[in-house]
């Protein structure tokens, strides 16, 4: 009976052993399936953190779309952060600047970064940053406020389904806590 009490152990033992290394498989997974999963419904659009050349575009007046400019913090950024407009009308292929304003609240220096994102996240392709403050990390002396630009363009080979992008941005604190 114990024989046969062992082999049903060792059973158990290796099911749980197996339902384990899944389980750290599916975690260690999902940061490419999310990516993939994003990519295919067109949601949390990624932005590249890089500059592009200011090419001209043939203005398309026949087209307006909605950019909705959207501000937050996170729980730890002792900041206050908010954008002059919420929300302009343009017409693709025509550059527009949009000013962002940014004060350390504290006591200390600080280094902050602002991690942008668009949507729908298929819109990512054509909504094009010649200048922009989520490039580089901000550093912020004590109490110093920043207004800082982002001048783009909405490529006009956006699909005309679209008539409303949304740019949010996040500030991060990742200054060193010592």
């Amino acid at each position: 009976m114990t024989e046969d009490t062992d082999k049903k152990n060792y059973r158990l033992v290796l099911k749980l052993l197996f339902v384990a290394v899944a389980m750290f498989g599916f975690g260690y997974a999902l940061v490419p399936l999310y990516d993939v999963l994003c990519d295919i419904t067109g949601i949390n659009g990624k932005i590249d953190a890089v500059a592009v050349k200011e090419t001209t575009y043939p203005v398309d007046l026949t087209r307006e779309i909605t950019v909705e400019f959207v501000t937050a913090l996170n729980k730890s950024a002792p900041m206050v952060f908010r954008v002059e407009k919420n929300e302009m009308k343009v017409h693709p292929g025509e550059y527009h600047t949009v000013q962002f304003y940014a004060e350390n609240k504290t006591n200390h220096d600080m280094v902050a970064q602002a991690i942008p994102s668009l949507s729908p996240g298929l819109t990512a392709d054509y909504f094009k940053k010649t200048e922009c403050f989520c490039f580089i990390e901000q550093r912020f002396k004590p109490y110093e406020a920043k207004v800082m630009p982002v001048r783009f363009v909405i490529d006009p080979a956006l699909p005309s389904d679209y008539k409303r992008i949304t740019l949010a941005y996040t500030f991060f604190d990742k200054t060193e806590k010592k």
